[in-house]
């Protein structure tokens, strides 16, 4: 097992008129963000800098993943309307890049997708200059839910592969390393044009060689973005951590994925997967410019 959490991990807490504000609306549009419900370590900085990560169809996952920190159980909610006050939230914050994801909703016949289409079309009514990346579930492998949310056409899918392929079935639940593959694999055939996005968790129990081999599985499928972060344990009850990687670590697995054709790789301790989304997707498009170049 690690042991205490190193220097680098410290995060500073920003908690002035930005975060408050911003706070302020969630509470008053009834809105869920990933940044709280999963503990990000990034939350301060995110919200400060007045972007947030939205998360829709409630607050309750039908799974138990064992790095995550979201409520599990059986959930009640279905708030039709949701969609639109996320829209309006992005418009009163000024977004120019929003990122919507979901717990997962195995209790509904799509998964959510719709609900997720109708998020992407909202937003784009209320504010067409902002680009919006879904982060969504891999709606037990079925493809027609995966094809509502491409027909809405976002500007990014990101789906996470979370971990290697032998800590898989461990870490995750009931999501599978080979369907994550497939979905996006699926995702790239459905939309050529659409970039993908993947994240890796890193620091429970993989191996170096296991995350090269995830990197080259990820390219395989033609994934365009990679983001690399540090597990860190949100309860007494989850993963423990095994190893803390150090920021050199960060950045030679960095080095090691723009080597393999990834168009934009964001690699480091606090890294999740939607830190400086925007800017990851301006690093892509530049990258994809080049090479049409």
């Amino acid at each position: 097992m690690a042991g205490r959490k190193p220097e680098w991990l410290k995060i500073k807490l920003d908690t002035g008129k930005n975060f408050k504000e911003l706070k302020s609306m969630m509470r008053g549009q009834t809105l869920h963000t990933v940044c709280e419900e999963a503990r990000c370590p990034n939350l301060y900085e995110c919200w400060a800098n007045r972007t947030a990560t939205f998360m829709i169809l409630g607050d309750t996952c039908t799974r138990a993943c064992r790095f995550c920190a979201v409520k599990t159980g059986l959930p009640t909610e279905l708030d039709l309307a949701e969609p639109e006050r996320v829209a309006e939230a992005t418009e009163q914050m000024g977004l120019r890049h929003v990122v919507v994801t979901s717990v997962a909703r195995d209790d509904l016949g799509d998964g959510g997708a719709s609900i997720f289409a109708e998020t992407i079309r909202a937003i784009r009514r209320r504010t067409p200059l902002c680009s919006v990346e879904v982060l969504i579930p891999d709606f037990l492998g079925d493809w027609e839910a995966l094809r509502v949310v491409m027909d809405a056409k976002p500007d990014i899918l990101n789906h996470n592969v979370e971990t290697v392929e032998r800590l898989s079935d461990r870490v995750r639940s009931k999501a599978k390393y080979d369907r994550t593959m497939a979905l996006l694999a699926e995702a790239k055939r459905m939309a050529p044009s659409i970039p993908t996005k993947s994240s890796i968790m890193i620091g429970v129990g993989e191996t170096v060689d296991e995350i090269i081999t995830t990197m080259d599985d990820l390219r395989r499928v033609d994934v365009d973005i990679l983001t690399i972060g540090q597990y860190l344990q949100p309860t007494a009850k989850h993963l423990k951590v095994e190893k803390y990687y150090h920021p050199d670590e960060f950045a030679q697995l960095k080095e090691e994925g723009l080597a393999r054709g990834f168009k934009h790789v964001e690699s480091g301790p606090l890294v999740r997967s939607s830190y400086h989304a925007h800017e990851q997707v301006e690093s892509a498009a530049e990258s994809q410019m080049k090479t049409q170049g």
